[in-house]
């Protein structure tokens, strides 16, 4: 396993800088993401939930389109340009 870089960074211009995981923090993303994400989890509840006990297929695809529009609401919030 590569080992990471903690601590910090000498530089020869300001002195030194904290390591990107120091000055960075966590991110547990944005209000807008999660509600993303929820809405893409309750997409896949409902088309899960429409094959039981026998496929009901106008349900399923109810689920998947709700799936379908919480993918593009994290294609427009940038939710992944930030997963890093």
């Amino acid at each position: 396993m590569a080992e990471q870089a903690t601590g910090t960074v000498q530089t020869t211009g300001t002195g030194g800088a904290l390591a990107h995981a120091a000055a960075e923090g966590h991110h547990h993303g944005r209000p807008i993401d999660w509600v993303a994400v929820t809405i893409i989890t309750i997409g896949f509840v409902i088309g899960g939930i429409a094959f039981v006990p026998h496929p009901i297929w106008w349900l399923f695809w109810i689920g998947a389109g709700i799936a379908a529009v919480g993918c593009i609401m994290t294609l427009f919030a940038k939710t992944f340009d930030q997963w890093y």
